[in-house]
């Protein structure tokens, strides 16, 4: 059996697809299944088992024997949760207890860290392990993905193989449910059907021109491709950017929207949300020469290319992968 958490979840999701298309039987589920917004996500989904998360550990005390690895997508992913309490309890705590079954049991872990660890990006984004303790996260998620990182470093006894992942901007399909927290591409593609133009965030730094703030956007079928390939190889344990090592502009984003719509571009830009403004990143990159170094050699597909999949293929059919 191999386990996925955030099962019903944007990248959950997408990763079980991609498992049972490469012809992985026996998959179990674990989340919280109580969000209805989520279940198109699981719809045609051939689930050996669905765990509820709260239940999955008494669960895995039973059946470690038969568990051939677990990977942990599932998290509080909004940037803009603020409760201590509740990004501790499931980002850090409930981390710390998977990793410690997965020594206990002698199962490979691969998890899901995130890029929001680098803040504002004042000490680069090189995922060189050595320096995490000088990153100074912008919001509380990016901390709390932070300290477990560092926890995972301390750490002397170790599941078999691990490796965690700090996911850059990460957009496909199965994301419908995250409201605020989908991503641009999501949420442009229906503005654009909507209004016929898009939004996007007015610069609020000087030296950076409105949607000339930088990212680097990665098509959810390239992370699935990383977490299988490293789910299989089992070499170079560690923490590892997964990002495409390029950066693109939200101009540029929208552009490829409007492109993939057959539509003549029309961009205005807003004021970014006060409770978000002080914590935005600028630019983002991830360093991928460790990732390229362990072994994992296929390309990246291009922004415009993975907009044009994302939307032709599952946004206009209203399709789930």
């Amino acid at each position: 059996m191999i386990v996925v958490t955030g099962a019903a979840g944007f990248i959950g999701s997408a990763l079980l697809g991609r498992l049972q298309r490469e012809g992985y039987g026996n998959l179990v589920a674990v989340d919280d299944f109580s969000n209805p917004n989520k279940r198109p996500n699981l719809q045609y989904k051939k689930l050996h088992l669905s765990i509820d998360r709260n239940d999955f550990l008494n669960w895995l005390k039973d059946n470690s024997e038969h568990v051939q690895a677990i990977l942990h997508i599932g998290a509080r992913t909004d940037t803009s949760e603020f409760s201590d309490e509740v990004l501790n309890s499931l980002n850090v705590e409930y981390s710390k207890a998977l990793w410690n079954a997965c020594v206990d049991y002698s199962i490979p872990f691969i998890y899901a860290s995130s890029a929001a660890t680098y803040g504002d990006g004042a000490q680069g984004f090189e995922d060189n392990m050595a320096e995490l303790p000088k990153l100074q996260p912008l919001n509380p998620y990016g901390w709390s993905k932070h300290h477990f990182d560092l926890w995972v470093m301390e750490q002397k006894q170790t599941p078999p193989f691990w490796a965690g992942f700090k996911f850059f901007n990460v957009f496909g399909p199965n994301e419908n449910h995250k409201g605020r927290m989908a991503s641009v591409v999501f949420h442009a593609f229906n503005q654009i059907r909507e209004s016929g133009s898009l939004k996007l965030f007015r610069s609020h730094k000087p030296g950076i021109a409105d949607g000339e703030q930088q990212r680097d956007f990665i098509y959810v079928m390239d992370v699935v491709d990383v977490l299988i390939h490293f789910t299989e190889h089992r070499k170079n344990a560690g923490l590892y950017n997964l990002g495409t090592g390029v950066a693109r502009s939200f101009q540029d984003l929208g552009l490829a929207v409007f492109s993939a719509l057959n539509l003549s571009p029309r961009i205005e830009f807003i004021d970014i949300p006060e409770d978000i403004r002080d914590k935005y990143q600028y630019y983002t990159k991830a360093d991928t020469n460790r990732l390229r170094a362990a072994g994992y050699t296929k390309a990246f597909t291009p922004l415009e290319t993975a907009v044009n999949d994302y939307i032709t293929q599952y946004l206009n059919k209203q399709s789930f992968y």
